[in-house]
């Protein structure tokens, strides 16, 4: 049974601090506030009758009302699939019709950066598309008034009337908690089941041990609540350890590149978890705008969401961290639910290798394989990252298709947990992550499948073909470059280039549109059709002296072709 921990002396203790997008207006919510609203967003949902095994949408940007509304959905038993508030209108609405929701709860607008998103107008333009919905919950972020449909609910004004208590559903350890869709290989997101106990106990433990956790720490994740990193170091490994939590509604450069930083002085945080996307960030901005606070509250800083890379790290280390915080580079994904390697819980002192995640958490077995499926012994060795037991927090399937769950993570290797990732085992028997073996690009700490980028690109009508691949970015980590075929050699080369980054956009979200589009005759393909990405990798790395193997092509001549029509594009734009 999963239920708000509401410690029984300390029902004053803060759970989470508000951390507004407008600076310095933070706003503290005890463990009893916080019980009160999910009490009284748990008797309005189910006034609107909700119940035990529905399915609920949050389309929210990060604050208490947000939070409040997954705990609301947990306490009756309903499952909640949060949608990160950047996500288009048609990606909103491919995941409410493959979760099959009754209701969506939303703010009329976001605020992020000093500017306002219309989450309202994209949920009311979903909504169009998705028939199970039957009633939409509007809370308030702006005093802007927006236009309230047939099945729009005001939400505070439903709670206003609500009674502050609500006796939490009985639960099997093995029923539904939540749903999170996550980009594969395949053009369609996957709903990401998680169960109840196992997936609470793991995130409590890796909060817990991961980061040092003591009663009375404020801990500092600033990750957004519509990724798996935000459910579980923002709300439930937090909340379940008693913890306060902070949540960080706005961007690491705004007002100015200090914001995390007088972020820590003021609240003094004691644990600080984000993306290396962030610190590459920041770290061209220079020392002065970390400089210009006092940090001395921080014992831990943590890297999540992607590899970090060693500069990013030393800097993060020496300058944020003045080389005295332990720095914690996890790694884990939406389907292990939590941690699952990172540096610590180790012995007290023991050593830490700058940007490698180390060590397997409790429980966590990971093997790597060879090409052939077998098991590579020993150290100093690479290969395909697997996890060879189960553990809690570890995904059950993907909604409403199970056998696509199989083939994903099981089929590789059977008996074993693929990953997707390559890794490195040291000599000294640590692991190195050493990225993605299939056709998923991480972008800003965002896992996206090229497929996805592909599907929606083939949408123009003047595209036939494009090809998606993800190559090395000074801020990103990754970036996204496309190669298009257009149908004839048109004169409106830059409209159509255009067109598509408007329809990735509205697809799927703005972090996903590529970098660069280059225009090429045709692509590589083998005598079977299909496209051979990795010489489009090798051509953006500029690896084009090692192609390795070519003689599977259609015809070997396209890669020439390629390569010149790359030349031409960088010099362009270099120039």
């Amino acid at each position: 049974m999963i239920r708000l921990c509401l410690k029984a002396l300390s029902p004053n203790r803060v759970a989470l601090i508000w951390e507004r997008d407008e600076p310095g207006t933070a706003v503290h919510v005890t463990y009893r506030e916080l019980l009160d609203l999910t009490c009284r967003l748990a008797n309005t949902l189910k006034k609107y009758g909700i119940q035990k095994g529905d399915k609920v949408a949050i389309y929210m940007s990060v604050s208490p009302l947000s939070v409040a509304a997954m705990l609301a959905c947990a306490r009756i038993g309903a499952v909640h699939t949060v949608v990160f508030a950047g996500f288009s209108a048609e990606s909103l609405a491919g995941r409410i019709v493959d979760s099959g929701c009754k209701a969506i709860i939303t703010y009329n607008q976001g605020v992020r950066g000093g500017r306002i998103i219309q989450l309202k107008t994209t949920v009311d333009e979903a909504v169009k598309n998705c028939p199970s919905v039957k009633h939409v919950f509007v809370a308030q972020r702006t005093d802007n008034e927006v236009q309230m449909g047939d099945h729009d609910i005001p939400l505070e004004e439903e709670m206003a009337k609500a009674a502050s208590v609500c006796t939490p559903e009985s639960m099997d350890s093995e029923d539904m908690l939540f749903m999170l869709y996550t980009s594969g290989s395949t053009g369609k997101p996957k709903g990401i089941v998680h169960t109840q106990a196992g997936y609470l106990l793991y995130a409590a433990l890796t909060h817990k041990y991961v980061f040092d956790y003591q009663q009375g720490d404020v801990f500092g994740c600033v990750a957004d609540i519509g990724w798996i990193t935000g459910h579980s170091y923002v709300v439930y490994g937090p909340l379940c350890n008693g913890a306060t939590s902070v949540l960080f509604e706005s961007t690491p450069v705004y007002p100015d590149p200090g914001r995390y930083w007088e972020v820590v002085q003021r609240l003094k945080i004691n644990q600080f978890y984000g993306a290396p996307t962030a610190i590459r960030l920041l770290l061209n901005y220079g020392e002065e705008w970390v400089k210009k606070y006092d940090r001395s509250s921080l014992r831990t800083l943590g890297s999540v969401g992607e590899p970090i890379n060693n500069e990013a790290w030393q800097w993060f280390y020496h300058v944020v961290g003045e080389g005295r915080c332990t720095l914690v580079d996890t790694w884990w994904q939406t389907e292990t639910g939590g941690i699952c390697i990172a540096p610590r819980p180790s012995e007290e002192k023991a050593e830490i290798v700058p940007a490698m995640a180390m060590r397997p958490f409790f429980g966590i077995v990971p093997v790597l394989m060879d090409e052939n499926g077998k098991v590579i012994e020993g150290n100093d060795v690479s290969g395909a990252l697997c996890i060879a037991q189960p553990w809690p927090g570890m995904a059950r399937t993907i909604y409403g298709d199970h056998q696509r769950f199989v083939d994903a993570y099981f089929k590789a290797y059977p008996g074993y947990y693929f990953t997707g990732d390559g890794a490195y085992r040291t000599k000294k028997g640590y692991y190195q992550i050493t990225g993605r073996m299939d056709d998923v690009i991480n972008i800003s700490g965002h896992r996206l499948g090229t497929a996805e980028i592909e599907d929606a690109m083939a949408d123009h009508p003047e595209v036939p073909e494009t090809a998606v691949i993800g190559y090395p970015h000074k801020i990103k980590g990754e970036g996204a470059f496309a190669f298009i075929v257009l149908k004839e050699q048109t004169a409106h080369i830059d409209r159509v280039k255009e067109e598509l980054r408007t329809i990735v956009a509205s697809k799927i979200a703005k972090y996903a549109v590529p970098d660069h589009i280059l225009v090429v005759k045709r692509l590589p393909k083998t005598r079977s059709g299909k496209i051979m990405r990795r010489l489009l990798r090798k051509v953006v790395t500029e690896q084009s002296s090692n192609m390795g193997d070519v003689t599977t092509l259609d015809d070997p001549s396209v890669v020439k072709e390629i390569l010149d029509a790359y030349q031409k594009y960088k010099e362009k734009s270099s120039s």
